[in-house]
C-alpha cells in the first residue's frame, strides 16, 4: 500500500539530538523527519518511512548553507506555529523526500462559491506513481483526570486530542471522496484515485502530580511526551536548569548555546498566571560533546484555573 514502506520496518531515525545544529530551522526540520505521529489509527502518516538514505547529509549541507530552507519558510504572512509546521512539512515533501507537491492548502468549493473546506497537500510518490492527499497538523495535549476518565485538552482547552483526531479522519481526510473535489481536481488534470493520509506528530503531557493520566488505545505507543504542573506545584520541582519555550521552538528537542537564565525563567513563570495563561520550558542539560545545552525533558506549567479557558 502507498502509506507504509515495503520493509515493514519501523524507521525512527534521530537526527535531531545527534549533533549541535547551528540553525534552529534546520532543526526543527530534522526534527520532523523523524517525528512519531501522536495517533496510531485512520490513514497515519510518517515522513520517516519513507526517507532517502542520504537524508543526514542533506540536512548537514543545509545547516551549512540554510538559505533555501530560511527563504522557503518566509514565503508566508503568518507568524502562527501551525502555518510555519506547515511551510515545514513541505519543504520536507518537496526538498528531502524529493516528492512533487502538485497542490498546497488549496480550497473545495461548492457550486454557490461556499468553501467546505480545504487539502493541505496534494503529492506524488515518484516510486510508485501514486497520488497522495495528506492533512498535517502539529498538535500539544495535556491529559487531564476528570474522575476515571483522561481527557486530552490543548494547553488552551478549547482543543482536544479526540475531536481534532475524528475530525482529520471523518471529515479532512475524505473531502477527495466529495464530488465537488473531484471536480477541482479535474480542473487540476488529477486523476483518482487519491490516498489520503494524515500526519500528526507532537506531545503528550502527563500530570507530573495527583492521579495519573492514561492515553487512549489509539494513540502510538512512541509518541513524543512530557509532564505539565500546576504553578502552585513548582515548589515540588528544581526549575534551576528550566528555560522558557517560546514558537516554534516548542518543534522537537530544543538546543541552545548557554545555560539557562534564571532571571527569564522566574518571569516566564511568574507570567503564567500573570496572563492566566499555561507556558512551555523546557529542562536543558550539558550536551556530551560540550557543544552548548540540549532538552532533558519538557514541562507545561498552567494556571489554578486550568482546564478553564482564559476569556480572552
Amino acid at each position: 500500500m502507498f502509506l507504509h514502506n515495503a520493509s515493514g520496518q519501523d524507521k525512527t531515525p534521530d537526527f535531531q539530538r545527534r549533533r549541535y545544529w547551528q540553525t534552529p530551522a534546520v532543526r526543527h526540520l530534522a526534527w520532523l523527519c523523524c517525528a512519531p505521529s501522536l495517533v496510531n489509527c485512520g490513514p497515519a502518516f510518517c515522513i520517516a518511512d519513507y526517507l532517502p538514505e542520504d537524508t543526514m547529509e542533506r540536512l548537514l549541507t543545509l545547516d551549512r548553507n540554510p538559505e533555501p530552507l530560511l527563504v522557503h519558510l518566509e514565503n508566508g504572512t503568518s507568524r502562527r506555529l501551525g502555518h510555519y509546521f506547515e511551510r515545514l512539512y513541505h519543504y520536507a515533501l518537496a526538498s528531502i523526500l524529493d516528492w512533487p507537491v502538485l497542490l498546497r492548502n488549496t480550497p473545495v468549493r461548492d457550486s454557490s462559491g461556499r468553501t467546505l473546506g480545504e487539502l493541505d497537500f496534494v503529492v506524488r510518490n515518484p516510486s510508485s506513481g501514486q497520488l497522495a492527499h495528506i492533512e498535517v497538523a502539529v498538535k500539544f495535549y495535556l491529559g487531564y483526570v476528570d474522575g476515571s476518565e483522561t481527557i486530552w485538552f490543548g494547553p488552551n482547552a478549547h482543543d482536544r486530542l479526540d475531536l481534532k483526531t475524528r475530525r482529520m479522519i471523518d471529515h479532512q481526510c475524505r473531502m477527495t471522496e466529495r464530488a465537488e473535489t473531484r471536480v477541482m481536481l479535474g480542473t487540476h488534470e488529477l486523476e483518482s484515485p487519491i490516498t489520503p493520509a494524515m500526519a500528526l506528530p507532537g506531545n503528550l503531557f502527563y500530570p507530573a502530580f495527583g492521579p495519573r493520566a492514561s492515553a487512549p488505545g489509539w494513540t502510538h505507543a512512541h509518541h513524543e511526551r512530557g509532564y505539565w504542573i500546576r504553578h502552585s506545584d513548582l515548589r515540588r520541582v528544581d526549575f534551576s536548569a528550566w528555560t522558557h519555550l517560546q514558537k516554534p521552538h516548542w518543534l522537537g528537542s530544543y538546543q541552545a548555546s548557554h545555560a539557562p537564565n534564571a532571571d527569564l525563567t522566574k518571569a516566564a513563570l511568574d507570567a503564567v498566571i500573570e496572563t492566566n495563561r499555561p507556558r512551555l520550558f523546557a529542562k536543558l542539560e550539558a550536551r556530551p560533546d560540550g557543544q552548548g545545552y540540549q532538552e532533558a525533558g519538557r514541562y507545561f506549567v498552567v494556571p489554578e484555573t486550568w482546564p478553564t479557558p482564559p476569556t480572552t
